[in-house]
């Protein structure tokens, strides 16, 4: 596994990138060459509280409202959202008061300014915000005026009913790597994950995931970030000492002239091949001795106490999680590793690996919209604008329906939506479910494959 470290290169880069935009912004989704996560929040939360929006309540109004950061830091992602809001609108079909008012997070007053403005124009239905904190602020507005809110956060604290957080959530993508982990017959699950946002997500999703697909509650270990850290969490999470303990009560020794212990004292030393530094000190023997006898069987540990691990390292984090994997003998088939949708940008990269599972949709969705895109505004869509559009989708499809405003039960249909990257349908309690695949990894240069196929979102709360 420390030979495909050269399989790696240029991961640290793209994990300081990736850490920068978490700190930067509030919102992730997946695109057509991976999972580009922008943000989270501060903390992964429950499910946000809240008021319901109170039925008979919502404006009949078809205006919609979009609520962007259209100047400061983040006013390109603002523009390029906005640019996939206008791309779904702008057909044909469309009922006359379907008009778009668009107001700027980033302006004075914030979010909090901008949506009192939206209301006050008499939007129907409000697409956006951008981050978790602004859709926080526009959010208490927006249900008290019985105004949907489909906004662009991946944080799940911030769902409840009538606010839909249209990111593709760390959640979603555990819940779909668990469930295909059950089919393959995997039934104890932990976790090693760094101590940030993301990490908790994720340890929230697999707690979740296992809950509701009647599986034992995970083991799930932080880790600081560190070389150090990642390996003595991995020791302890692993079971690694009594392991090591189980195989020196039976591993076979045989005397070998002049060789000595690590206590200095000449001894009997295994003829078994050479280990890795940490194995060969807990086990006793001399790291600067020899490979004995090549025919020699290799030690090899027992296996750890789970048959499924979820990690959620990327870069530099991710290559010590690596060397940790190996040295604690924590190894595929026994083990299957599973990630982030983050690991699809660099997928190819990923041999050291192989077989190791991510969620995210099937990148060849995502075609027609693109050229559609490009034809209009010259560029590739960044992965954001498949939110604004799905968002602005489900607006004009509940629209083009009839019913006046945007009513709830319009909004949560069984059927769901089409979007960009297939199929999603808005929950009444504020979660958004997508339709993704699991990919495995093969590296090497290559392309992830689709191992299970995207399956139609589910509308039932509990899916």
């Amino acid at each position: 596994m420390t030979r495909a470290y050269s399989l790696l290169s240029g991961l640290s880069r793209q994990g300081l990138a990736a850490n920068r935009a978490l700190r930067k912004t509030g919102v992730a989704a997946l695109g057509v060459t991976g999972l580009i996560l922008a943000g989270c929040a501060e903390q992964s939360t429950p499910l946000g509280g809240g008021s319901a929006m109170v039925p008979g309540k919502q404006p009949a109004s078809h205006k919609v409202g979009v609520l962007l950061p259209l100047s400061g830091t983040n006013a390109a992602l603002g523009r390029e959202l906005l640019a996939g809001a206008q791309l779904a609108l702008g057909g044909a079909g469309a009922p006359s008061d379907m008009q778009m008012d668009v107001h700027d997070t980033a302006a004075i007053g914030g979010a909090a300014t901008a949506t009192a403005a939206a209301l006050q124009a008499g939007d129907g239905i409000l697409l956006g915000p951008l981050t978790s904190g602004d859709t926080a602020a526009a959010a208490p507005a927006a249900q008290a005026a019985g105004v949907p809110v489909l906004a662009f956060t991946s944080d799940i604290g911030q769902g409840r009913p009538g606010v839909w957080v249209m990111g593709i959530t760390p959640e979603e993508q555990v819940q779909q790597l668990v469930a295909q982990a059950k089919r393959d017959g995997r039934q104890h699950f932990a976790a090693l994950l760094p101590d940030n946002a993301l990490g908790h997500a994720m340890g929230n999703g697999l707690v979740s995931a296992c809950r509701d697909q009647g599986l034992s509650a995970p083991k799930i270990a932080f880790h600081a970030g560190t070389a150090e850290s990642i390996s003595q969490t991995l020791r302890q999470l692993s079971d690694y000492d009594s392991r090591v303990a189980a195989v020196k009560q039976v591993m076979p020794v045989t005397p070998v002239p002049g060789a000595t212990t690590t206590s200095g004292n000449p001894s009997e030393v295994s003829t078994l091949t050479q280990l890795p530094s940490n194995l060969a000190t807990a086990l006793g023997q001399d790291v600067n001795q020899p490979a004995a006898t090549p025919s020699a069987p290799q030690v090899t540990l027992g296996r750890p106490p789970f048959d499924a691990l979820l990690l959620a390292d990327i870069g530099l984090g991710l290559k010590n999680v690596l060397d940790a994997l190996e040295q604690t003998q924590v190894n595929m088939p026994d083990v299957r590793i599973m990630g982030p949708g983050l690991w699809a940008s660099f997928a190819s990269k990923l041999g050291a690996i192989k077989g190791a599972w991510y969620a995210a949709p099937d990148p060849t969705s995502r075609q027609a919209f693109v050229t559609r895109f490009m034809a209009r505004n010259h560029h590739m869509p960044k992965p954001l604008a498949d939110m604004s559009y799905d968002a602005a989708t489900a607006a004009q499809t509940v629209a083009r329906s009839g019913v006046p405003g945007y009513p709830v039960e319009a909004l949560t249909r069984p059927g769901g939506f089409a979007g960009v990257d297939g199929t999603f349908t808005l929950l009444p309690d504020g979660r958004v479910r997508r339709a993704l695949g699991v990919f495995e990894v093969i590296g090497n240069g290559s392309d992830a494959r689709m191992i299970s196929a995207p399956v139609q979102a589910r509308s039932a709360v509990s899916g």
